[in-house]
């Protein structure tokens, strides 16, 4: 089957297609301000990759709280105008194809489920840690929307008290670090100066990683998945699974009962993740 994938994001949108099960990036655009806009922009990617390949679907990425049932992407982000209508009958309208919309997070399990970290799996948990911390949960082959659409929404989960995303990402932890010395680093170079043995970067950091290893235990042992895969730029640090498996293994030292290692790996797919989740998808809703 080919197909025309799309992955919207904040400030770009990535046009793809799949063909011969191999994805191809064609080209992006700047993500536009207004709906009109928006509308245009996207039918006239479309139509440019319809002269190319003959597709049968588009299959889209989206940020927001992507509701299967109405066609409608709920909850927020920064882009309010794709928000609280029924999107997918204009945008098959306007496309002249079948299409499927997934939230970008779920895309980026489903794409790392279907050639990445989680290939072979049939569960698997996909944490996004980046200004706060996302995720989805995939149980048996499938996304776990969950009944109000919050399935993967790990960063409400609590953690002493607190948020795991006002604790547990690069960004909270840099903004705690230069409130007590006055500096603007970022969450990598607060983690590099730990490695150098800055006491207050290494207290920062070891809130962080305390709190998702919390988060990740929690998880093994209430959804018990095949594996839990990382995601966002931090992923790229060679050191975070090794910090993260030995803090686990400090909590599971505090238990007198058995308690389960999570098997932890990073995303492979990188940039590419939710343009081949969008497909599993569409292959998903439309194929089977």
């Amino acid at each position: 089957m080919n197909l025309i994938a799309i992955d919207i994001g904040g400030t770009t949108i990535k046009f793809a297609t799949w063909q011969n099960n191999e994805l191809h990036k064609e080209f992006s655009i700047d993500t536009p301000k207004d709906l009109n806009t928006f509308y245009e922009e996207l039918t006239d990617g479309v139509n440019e990759l319809k002269e190319k390949v003959n597709a049968q679907g588009v299959a889209i990425s989206s940020p927001g709280a992507v509701n299967k049932k109405t066609g409608v992407i709920e909850g927020a982000s920064a882009l309010p105008y794709i928000h609280n209508f029924e999107i997918v009958p204009e945008l098959e309208k306007r496309f002249d194809l079948p299409i499927s919309i997934e939230n970008d997070a779920n895309c980026a399990a489903l794409g790392e489920l279907a050639d990445g970290a989680g290939k072979g799996c049939n569960s698997l948990a996909f944490f996004v840690i980046g200004t706060g911390i996302g995720g989805s949960i995939i149980i048996n082959n499938k996304i776990w929307h969950g009944a109000h659409l919050y399935g993967g929404e790990f960063g409400y989960m609590l953690i002493d008290g607190k948020q795991l995303s006002a604790i547990a990402s690069p960004v909270a932890m840099a903004k705690r670090y230069n409130e007590q010395t006055g500096k603007n680093f970022d969450g990598k170079t607060v983690f590099t100066l730990a490695d150098n043995g800055d006491p207050i970067a290494t207290k920062e950091r070891d809130i962080m990683l305390h709190a998702l290893a919390s988060a990740i235990f929690n998880i093994q042992h209430s959804f018990d998945p095949e594996k839990i895969v990382l995601g966002g730029g931090i992923s790229n640090n060679p050191e975070l699974v090794p910090l993260i498996n030995d803090e686990i293994d400090r909590i599971r030292h505090n238990f007198d009962i058995a308690t389960l290692k999570p098997e932890i790996s990073v995303c492979e797919l990188k940039a590419n993740a939710n343009l081949r989740g969008a497909i599993a998808d569409f292959e998903n809703e439309h194929c089977n």
